[in-house]
């Protein structure tokens, strides 16, 4: 038998958050990284950069591909819980 941390309602709990982080993390990281207009509010651009359109540009476009990145980094994380979690949930089943 295998080992069970986590009962079934919370693995499925669980499991249906990190289903729904993944999704959400996907197309958030798609919209950063064709540059979306409506996350420019969520870039992280240094104040230096603001005063030469050329750096400015090249910051914004640093900050889109660096959060684009890190949210398929969470998604890949999410993905393990939702590994982790319906294993929780088969264990459970199998009981």
């Amino acid at each position: 038998m295998g080992m069970k941390f986590c009962g079934p309602k919370y693995s499925l709990c669980c499991g249906l958050t990190s289903a729904w982080g993944i999704i959400q993390l996907i197309l958030m990281g798609v919209f950063f990284k064709i540059r979306s207009p409506a996350l420019i509010e969520d870039l992280h651009i240094p104040e230096e950069a603001h005063h030469n359109q050329t750096t400015y540009l090249e910051a914004m476009n640093d900050s889109y591909d660096l959060i684009g990145t890190n949210c398929f980094i969470a998604a890949a994380l999410y993905a393990g819980t939702l590994v982790v979690c319906s294993w929780q949930f088969w264990l459970n089943l199998k009981s």
